[in-house]
């Protein structure tokens, strides 16, 4: 292996640590999300530092081996990826420590338990894990056929979140002492959705840089 492309694996490999924490944090977000755990809560917020320290770190070294070795082609396209992937695994990472806080601060509660499940929060935080996981096999593999399926998710997370305001709204009317909870559950409802965005984005990066090919702005 040359010297340029070790160090390029350097980067891949902390980019992929990098992401199993992050992984790590949603999962750990749901379950303290939805079994009230205070102490599994607590446990996301004080990781949240690693993942931002996995971003500065792979900010630093990118930018070192850009100045270095001045890249070209595939190898471009890589070390662009990573920097942008690691960028929107940090952000994933913030909304994972901010449903954390909900729980920790219990700003969540007296919500009938019809709710969550009218809402299916379960099955939005099962898709999101599903579509994180997805796109790291995407990248470890470089295999891209897969971006349509995690691309879908993504439009399934798109319709429970926008169908989440006609059933918060219904039992608000219904129950006015539950429209400060209401609101806070649109708020965890509205992170979700960020993630799921967030998701694609990383899904464009890796067809960008496998396939040299630009999803942005350009439809699913």
């Amino acid at each position: 292996m040359k010297h340029t492309e070790k160090e390029l694996q350097l980067i891949k490999d902390d980019v992929s640590q990098m992401w199993k924490l992050v992984l790590s944090q949603l999962e750990k977000a749901k379950q303290a999300f939805l079994s009230h755990n205070v102490e599994q809560a607590m446990e996301v917020t004080s990781r949240e530092k690693r993942v931002n320290a996995f971003e500065l770190k792979i900010d630093s070294d990118s930018e070192n081996y850009i100045a270095l070795y001045s890249p070209v082609a595939v190898d471009l396209r890589l070390v662009l990826s990573l920097i942008k992937i690691s960028n929107t695994l940090e952000r994933i990472g913030d909304f994972a420590e901010g449903i954390a806080r909900y729980v920790i601060e219990d700003d969540i509660n007296n919500y009938p338990p019809q709710v969550i499940e009218e809402l299916q929060i379960e099955n939005m935080f099962d898709t999101l894990i599903s579509m994180l996981s997805d796109s790291f096999v995407a990248l470890e593999s470089e295999n891209t056929r897969i971006s349509g399926k995690i691309l879908i998710k993504d439009d399934e997370v798109d319709e429970l979140y926008h169908g989440s305001v006609d059933i918060l709204s219904k039992h608000m009317q219904e129950t006015p002492s539950f429209i400060r909870c209401g609101l806070k559950l649109f708020l965890l409802i509205r992170k979700l959705e960020r993630i799921g965005d967030h998701c694609s984005n990383i899904v464009e990066e890796i067809v960008f840089y496998v396939d040299a090919k630009v999803l942005k702005h350009g439809g699913k």
